[in-house]
């Protein structure tokens, strides 16, 4: 069983959105005399450094993050900015409420690992007071008898820093903004000076000359107010190397998921040139609105966020196959909250049409049916898992085989679920609630970790000659 940890905390900003509050705070510290000074500061490093990797500097960030409010007339020391920069910081613990929700993904370094065992990265949706959800993730190794270890958690937790100028791609970007209603002549203007590609600090130049034009100011806000707002939500961040992979946390940075990651279904994608790219797609939330994002890594340390666009990109739960069909990118969706979908499309981040796959059929998922992660392949076909919502709202996960040359295709499929809570797992912050966000295959064998009841996480195998021997029957 794998347990939220309430003592896993990250630091945030603590600052308060009235720069009169940041001032008069600032003039205290600066009155206190040095013996006090010292004092106070000490008091905070012995307590706090020993659970956060690069404590002071982390302090001196924050501080440098209000240092503008500071009067010109006051010299501060070294020491009196660290401590202003702890009454600027403060904890978060990023699993007090629940760990969940997982995927699995084989790690992409698997330099020494013995025949027949795999190392592999697990991912999970952590949230923390309220109810804001980040991506957690583990490492493990799973050998040749289908045990499997997971690494040691280390008593850190990091976010990553945000790349000081990401590359915007202008066709996505305008797609965005068409499919939000915003793309006019005022937004037109502001892309006509940018190139194919782009930097931030491009685009804030382009908005600088958009502000000195003739449009009506009314338009040219809110212009660029979407702008800024798509820019923001199109990002990368990056962990330092000797950063471990229990200790890294992708929390909301956007303005669209200031109230949570939710659902991350990661996914080993091997291109047509057999180039390896780890996706995820998750739901970004801002405590209103819901927005379909996808995440790109190489390495697990250096992460790339875009907006998905497309008239069916509009709902939870999508999830990518693994590699292109017939020279295009496939992805299962949610597009009624009802239904199974699948959808083809030449970019990985534009979405246009969505084919009903399946609708609920049995009893234990007459109110709703979904994807839990991305298809795997087999020979006989891409073995695909989905939850069936039924009577008193309880969740359980079934199996389906879809053909390998046309997936829209389902050939197979259990008139029984493989997994429905137990009742060992049937309470929590949710009850009666099993799910997962993505599966591994490992040689005859297929791992499913999986979140219960909203809260925890714990891991189930299943034999794959014996599921496609029932698919096929079926």
């Amino acid at each position: 069983m794998l347990n939220a940890e309430s003592s896993r905390v990250i630091t945030r900003p603590h600052i308060p959105g009235d720069g009169a509050r940041i001032t008069a705070l600032i003039d205290r510290v600066s009155k206190l005399n040095d013996e006090d000074v010292t004092h106070l500061l000490e008091a905070v490093i012995q307590d706090f450094s020993g659970r956060h990797r690069n404590f002071r500097e982390t302090l001196q960030k924050n501080f440098d993050r209000i240092a503008a409010h500071a009067s010109k007339r006051i010299s501060l020391s070294s020491e009196q900015q660290l401590l202003l920069g702890a009454y600027f910081t403060a904890e978060y613990s990023v699993e007090a409420a629940a760990l969940f929700n997982p995927s699995i993904v084989p790690h992409p370094d698997q330099k020494g690992v013995a025949k027949g065992s795999k190392r592999f990265v697990m991912s999970f949706r952590a949230t923390g007071e309220g109810h804001v959800s980040s991506i957690e993730f583990r490492s493990g190794l799973v050998d040749d008898n289908h045990d499997i270890y997971f690494d040691p958690i280390s008593q850190y937790v990091a976010t990553p820093e945000m790349h000081t100028d990401p590359i915007f791609h202008r066709l996505h970007f305008r797609r965005k903004l068409e499919e939000m209603g915003a793309l006019d002549r005022v937004t037109n203007k502001l892309l006509k000076g940018l190139g194919e590609t782009f930097t931030f600090d491009k685009l804030q130049s382009q908005i600088q000359k958009l502000r000195s034009s003739k449009f009506r100011l009314k338009d040219k806000n809110h212009a660029i107010d979407t702008a800024l707002w798509l820019a923001r939500s199109n990002y990368e961040v990056i962990f330092r190397p000797d950063v471990q992979v229990s200790e890294r946390v992708i929390f909301p940075v956007s303005e669209n998921e200031s109230r949570g990651i939710e659902d991350a279904r990661f996914v080993r994608f091997i291109d047509e040139d057999k180039s390896v790219t780890y996706y995820a797609t998750y739901t970004a939330y801002d405590g209103f609105h819901i927005l379909p994002q996808i995440l790109e890594t190489t390495d697990f340390l250096t992460f790339r966020m875009h907006t998905i666009s497309g008239s069916a990109a509009q709902n939870k739960g999508m999830a990518l196959f693994p590699r292109r069909v017939d020279g295009k990118f496939v992805m299962l969706s949610r597009q009624d909250g009802v239904n199974n979908y699948i959808m083809f499309s030449e970019s990985v981040r534009h979405w246009d049409e969505a084919k009903l796959l399946q609708e609920p059929i049995h009893p234990l998922e007459f109110v709703q049916i979904g994807n839990c992660g991305s298809p795997v392949e087999t020979p006989d076909g891409w073995l695909a898992l989905f939850h069936g919502v039924g009577p008193m709202r309880r969740y359980s996960i079934w199996a389906e085989l879809l053909d390998l040359d046309d997936p829209s295709q389902v050939i197979g499929r259990l008139d029984e679920p493989i997994l429905t809570p137990d009742e060992h797992e049937r309470d929590g912050y949710v009850p009666n609630v099993v799910y997962t966000c993505g599966s591994m295959i490992h040689g005859d064998t297929l791992i499913i970790p999986y979140g219960i009841a909203d809260q925890r996480s714990r891991v189930a195998t299943v034999s794959i000659p014996e599921l496609l021997s029932r698919l096929k029957a079926s």
